[in-house]
């Protein structure tokens, strides 16, 4: 499980997925409804 940010609207929200790979993983933020790219939005492992 990941804690992500939102780039646009700064919101802290968890992820979590079963593939290794994150790379390719896109995520829409609950809060504002931006698309973003998950590997770049990680802030910790959880």
């Amino acid at each position: 499980m990941f804690l992500l940010q939102c780039p646009k609207c700064r919101n802290q929200m968890k992820y979590q997925n079963k593939d290794i790979s994150l790379i390719s993983k896109k995520k829409r933020c609950v809060y504002c409804g931006k698309s973003f790219s998950v590997n770049k939005a990680i802030m910790e492992k959880i």
